[in-house]
């Protein structure tokens, strides 16, 4: 495989900043539930997708138009500075008020809409087209493995000392942790030296393009619109993309604001509860990555997503319907596994089907529809109702919907997707 110290070292670039990552995304709903401030939480996460819905596609444009080694060193290095400021301030005033950091939530998300497409785009670029699969695979086992770590380390550093066992996925281990929970503040400060790492990884990287890259002159508007004229052109990508995106939509609504009301409202656990569906999701994630091609060698991409999607409306329904700390961690274990296994195959088939050089304004436009569906959604389940006694099981009822409306997509599409990888 040529590339592979290049490879090597972007996994470990990716891994380092993942788990100061994980870490703040788990602490930061669960900071807003423990203060019974969801709604607001809610309000500020509207405000964070309606700012992604202008810069998704604006990032998508530089994924294609520069060098994307050099696009990851400018978000890394501003995502740390920024992230060390924010802690910064908070051990100068000895705390940190709430719209810093619902900010540092932001700043993590929009690095999130520009980070990965231009993750996924640099590996298409430095990969052999006989080892899309693999790779796609691989990323997803090292972000989960990261994403575990950061679980065990969020469900500790958010604890703190802890005297009558440790709980762990619903059973009480019989021994006492002696350590001190971390600030808000800290936690941020060890996000912002997770960039500041990986940042050095990516300066040491060297690499030989496998594409011939057409670099796409003009306004950004222009080539925004780009991506919108290829998929008009090509009407199966368009309609696989938006409708493959849905498992995703509602992962992101799940885990950044749902489930931390669950946990809390629904069956009445605490941050270590919290943390540990995160694990489960990952867990499951993991596992994915690492099988998913085979037990779904029989099918071809499409139709293996359409499974996906089917099992992820079934999970969201037995959540809704049951208040068991452990059908949770099952319910995140499976919707692991289907979020990352989707998430594989979708990469696997815009790969096939993409041109690298369109692959970042490609991937935006499915990412506005996705946003725009947050926001709604999002909208929704802010509202004063979902908030009442045990209501925000209807929250999930939604969602279900949702999924089979994806996959009944899909099932009328499934023909043009098989022509379009044969094209």
């Amino acid at each position: 495989m040529k590339n592979l110290r290049a490879l090597i070292l972007i996994f470990l670039a990716n891994i380092v900043s993942g788990a100061g990552q994980g870490i703040s995304m788990i602490a930061i709903p669960w900071y807003f539930a423990s203060q019974n401030e969801m709604e607001l939480f809610g309000l500020f996460y509207i405000g964070t997708n309606i700012i992604s819905l202008f810069w998704v596609p604006y990032a998508g444009t530089l994924v294609d138009r520069f060098d994307r080694k050099r696009v990851f060193l400018i978000v890394s290095l501003s995502t740390g500075i920024l992230l060390a400021s924010i802690a910064a301030f908070g051990y100068i005033s000895g705390a940190l008020p709430w719209y810093l950091i619902a900010s540092a939530f932001t700043i993590t998300f929009l690095n999130y809409n520009i980070h990965y497409p231009a993750l996924y785009a640099w590996l298409q670029e430095i990969t052999e087209k006989a080892y899309y699969g693999r790779i796609t695979s691989a990323i997803e086992i090292q972000g989960q493995f990261t994403s575990i770590l950061a679980g065990v380390a969020a469900t500790l550093l958010l604890e703190g000392t802890i005297e009558n066992g440790v709980r762990f996925f619903g059973f009480t281990l019989p021994f006492e942790l002696h350590i001190p929970s971390l600030s808000i503040e800290t936690i941020f400060a060890i996000d912002a030296m997770s960039y500041f790492i990986s940042f050095i990884l990516i300066v040491l990287v060297r690499y030989t393009s496998l594409v011939n890259k057409v670099i796409e002159a003009g306004s950004v508007w222009n080539r925004i619109a780009s991506g919108f004229r290829f998929l008009k052109e090509k009407p199966a990508i368009f309609w696989f993309g938006i409708a493959s995106y849905v498992v995703f939509l509602c992962v992101l609504l799940e885990g950044f604001y749902l489930t931390a009301m669950y946990v809390e409202e629904i069956i009445n656990e605490g941050a270590n509860v919290y943390a540990a569906s995160e694990m489960a999701y990952s867990i499951g994630a993991l596992l994915a990555g690492i099988t998913i091609r085979k037990i779904f060698k029989a099918f071809n991409i499409p139709m293996s997503i359409i499974v996906l999607t089917i099992l992820t409306a079934a999970g969201f329904t037995w959540l809704a319907h049951t208040r068991s700390e452990y059908i949770l961690y099952i319910f995140s274990f499976f919707l692991g596994l289907s979020n990352a296994g989707t998430r594989i195959l979708r990469v696997t088939y815009l790969f096939s089907v993409v041109p690298n050089e369109l692959y970042g304004r490609t991937t935006s436009v499915f990412k506005i529809f996705n946003i725009s569906m947050r926001i709604l959604f999002l909208s929704l389940f802010t509202l004063p109702f979902f908030h009442r006694d045990e209501n925000i099981i209807y929250a999930f009822d939604i969602l279900t919907l949702v999924l089979i409306l994806a996959a009944g997509i899909l099932l009328i599409k499934y023909r043009t997707f098989e022509l379009s990888i044969k094209a």
